[in-house]
């Protein structure tokens, strides 16, 4: 990797030797924290370490105060609406915006209002002036800037690591956010019970002074120099176009929404059985979260290994995390529901982190603003659209009944798109024997041909 003054960032790979074939080459493997040797993203990774834990205790406070000023859940649910409405209608014109802008600028300026959104709620909330449309204002003001900083902050990796370490840096930032899930909602419980809500809106507020910081000492002739796109109209049906003619792309982005849609509806389910199947309150269903958090920890740490993003590991991993929630679906104890929850959150993890770099990966540097803008409004819009279809199953056929319909949908949506690029590619599935072992995979009908003349003249 090389990442001397003026290094640039490698073009995207040729679609037939994309990370998303299904070949069978020995993928790379790399030291867990490889990526950590990088200066630059180094400084971007601690920080992100304070601001995610930061942001964790506000979205615990700021659903805490809503409740508390309202008493109204659908107050709390008009709240998280405000704050992620924006990135699904404006999603795309946001990767517009990131990929005309220099990124390191940009996410000084998103940070910035974001710290400034927290510090305001504080003050509100710490002089006894805050009502509930300052919190939906401040919902509403960070989504807004969530719409040009997130885009912003999964291409700007690829900018401080280059293209050879992707995968591990994308896995790192995984596992970051993951471990401030563990970390941030206790904070903020502690915060709120022992001097109130205002102080927890603070420390977020404050909590972006370390990333501002960061962002601030990079060194910027470390970093590999990616060509922004000139201004110019059409940009967004360019971007459309440009994902719509790469089979890597589509697919990758298309599986990623089937898994968020129908398999990451965790809100709606486990409350349902922590309730209604095992009758065990909210301490177990605290407990199934928790393990989930720590198996998409460990999921996301695994992933910082490999050293490549492979369509097969994404497609293995969508199936193996559909076929554990059908598993879980029917299991009857609490305690093996809940031992559960790790291996589906380190499968759900495996797919998140797969997809994210290899698209990344597959992107010419000019496009992955957009790309990357389309590939969250998908991912992260997919829970939203399919939250109300698991309601209905649930309501309808039983909790039970809409954990496995998720689950099932997502391992034949793996199945069926492995299947296809399969066929797109030329591949057949092999199907064998190595050192006593089953082993089953993908190989191009082409070699496969050539083998069997060459047996076929020998005999």
């Amino acid at each position: 990797m090389s990442s001397g003054p003026g290094a640039a960032s490698a073009p995207a790979p040729d679609a037939n030797d994309s990370p998303h074939t299904l070949d069978t080459r020995k993928p790379r493997k790399s030291s867990m924290f490889s990526s950590l040797q990088v200066r630059n993203y180094r400084l971007f990774f601690l920080g992100q370490v304070v601001s995610n834990t930061g942001t964790w205790m506000q979205r615990i406070a700021q659903d805490w105060l809503v409740l508390s000023l309202t008493g109204s859940a659908t107050a709390v649910g008009i709240t998280t609406a405000l704050q992620f409405l924006p990135m699904l209608l404006l999603g795309l014109y946001g990767g517009v915006l990131v990929d005309r802008l220099p990124k390191r600028p940009t996410l000084l300026v998103t940070q910035t209002s974001m710290a400034a959104t927290g510090i305001a709620l504080a003050v509100l909330t710490l002089t006894g002036h805050v009502e509930v449309w300052h919190v939906y204002l401040a919902a509403l003001a960070v989504g807004l800037a969530t719409v040009v900083d997130n885009p912003a902050r999964q291409s700007f990796v690829t900018e401080m690591v280059g293209p050879d370490q992707l995968q591990n840096a994308v896995s790192l930032n995984s596992a970051n956010f993951q471990s401030a899930r563990l970390v941030g909602p206790a904070v903020a419980g502690l915060m709120i019970t022992g001097v109130g809500t205002g102080w927890a809106f603070l420390a977020n507020g404050l909590s972006f002074l370390a990333p501002i910081t960061g962002l601030l000492l990079m060194r910027a002739r470390e970093l590999h120099v990616v060509q922004r796109a000139p201004r110019a109209k059409g940009q967004l049906r360019e971007g459309l176009r440009y994902v719509a003619g790469r089979p890597e792309l589509i697919w990758t982005i298309t599986l990623a929404g089937f898994v968020s849609t129908f398999g990451f509806n965790f809100p709606v389910y486990l409350s349902a059985f922590a309730d209604d199947v095992f009758r065990a309150g909210a301490g177990s269903y605290s407990l199934f979260n928790t393990l989930m958090a720590v198996g998409s920890l460990a999921g996301a740490l695994l992933a910082a290994r490999r050293g490549t993003a492979r369509m097969r590991v994404l497609i293995v991993g969508a199936v193996a995390f559909g076929t554990m929630e059908m598993v879980a679906a029917f299991v009857p104890s609490l305690w093996l529901f809940a031992l559960l929850m790790a291996p589906i959150g380190m499968f759900g993890m495996t797919v998140n982190v797969t997809a994210n770099s290899s698209i990344q990966m597959s992107t010419d540097p000019a496009m992955r603003g957009r790309v990357m803008a389309l590939y969250m409004m998908v991912f992260m819009g997919g829970a939203p659209l399919g939250a109300p279809i698991a309601g209905w199953i649930t309501d309808e056929y039983g909790v039970r009944a809409g954990l496995a319909v998720g689950g099932a949908i997502t391992a034949a949506a793996a199945v069926t798109i492995a299947l296809l690029l399969a066929r797109v590619g030329g591949l057949r599935l092999s199907v064998g024997w190595n050192g006593g072992h089953p082993r089953i995979r993908f190989v191009a009908r082409a070699d496969e041909e050539r083998r069997e003349d060459q047996l076929a003249a020998v005999a």
